[in-house]
């Protein structure tokens, strides 16, 4: 069948695309670069036409909070908006595990605003939500680092390596429409801080990792129920150790 991947070129749309070929299916990878722009509406009807499934993947270009909310709102609405034109009978949106409880940040409220949208769009949907990605720890680090101190919370985290969110988003995309939300995370939870000191160790990083419960994670404070499933979830195949081993330059 034909799938549709907005925001196709990037990390998890490459890969999910790679995934659905490989199984057989008609994909196009879309994206501002290849013509197709879902805030102004451009190039959306044609590449729409003939789409049983359209997979959103994208990505607000800016992470100031208003910037962000009016990209989720106006890509995702021009979206639905062009999905029902053209017949599409399954919509399926990468989201983030515990958007809801964290009100002070901005990104997470856009993504709430979202799956609002997505949820009354009038298209059937399937919303995968993801704890954060193994291949973001460096960035965490860097974020939270102060004069060679990384200060970061103790908070529980489960982060999953973006291999098994792309086969988790490929077999959803290929499903049948779930009218309802899904969970994925890695296998491992446990302190943020611990993750962050694991990942600093492995590129060799002689940054001191500091555990602080009232750390903010990009501008929220986290802690054991924030950023992780509460219910059940479908877990990765991927702890650290075998992600480092397997792409050991992602942690570099």
């Amino acid at each position: 069948m034909k799938i549709v991947i907005i925001g196709g070129t990037g990390r998890i749309g490459s890969k999910v695309a790679e995934r659905l070929r490989s199984k057989g299916h008609d994909v196009v990878q879309s994206a501002p670069s290849t013509g197709v722009d879902t805030l102004t509406g451009e190039g959306l009807a044609d590449v729409l036409v003939g789409a049983e499934v359209v997979l959103d993947v994208s990505n607000s270009p800016s992470f100031e909070p208003s910037a962000v909310l009016s990209f989720f709102e106006r890509s995702t609405s021009n979206l639905l908006a062009a999905e029902r034109a053209a017949g599409v009978s399954h919509h399926v949106a990468l989201s983030i595990v515990g958007i809801e409880r964290s009100p002070d940040n901005g990104y997470f409220r856009a993504k709430v605003a979202q799956e609002s949208l997505i949820k009354k769009g009038g298209v059937p949907y399937t919303i995968v939500r993801s704890t954060q990605f193994l291949e973001f720890l460096g960035g965490i680090a860097d974020e939270a680092t102060v004069d060679r101190t990384v200060r970061v919370s103790s908070g529980a985290f489960q982060p999953i390596a973006a291999d098994d969110v792309a086969a988790f988003v490929a077999e959803a995309t290929i499903g049948k429409p779930e009218n309802q939300t899904i969970e994925i995370a890695g296998p491992e939870k446990k302190p943020m801080s611990d993750f962050i000191s694991e990942y600093l160790a492995a590129v060799g990083d002689s940054r001191k990792v500091v555990a602080d419960p009232d750390a903010k994670y990009f501008g929220t404070r986290v802690d054991d129920q924030a950023l992780v499933p509460l219910g059940s979830a479908k877990l990765g195949k991927l702890d650290f150790r075998t992600w480092n081993a397997k792409h050991p330059q992602a942690a570099a």
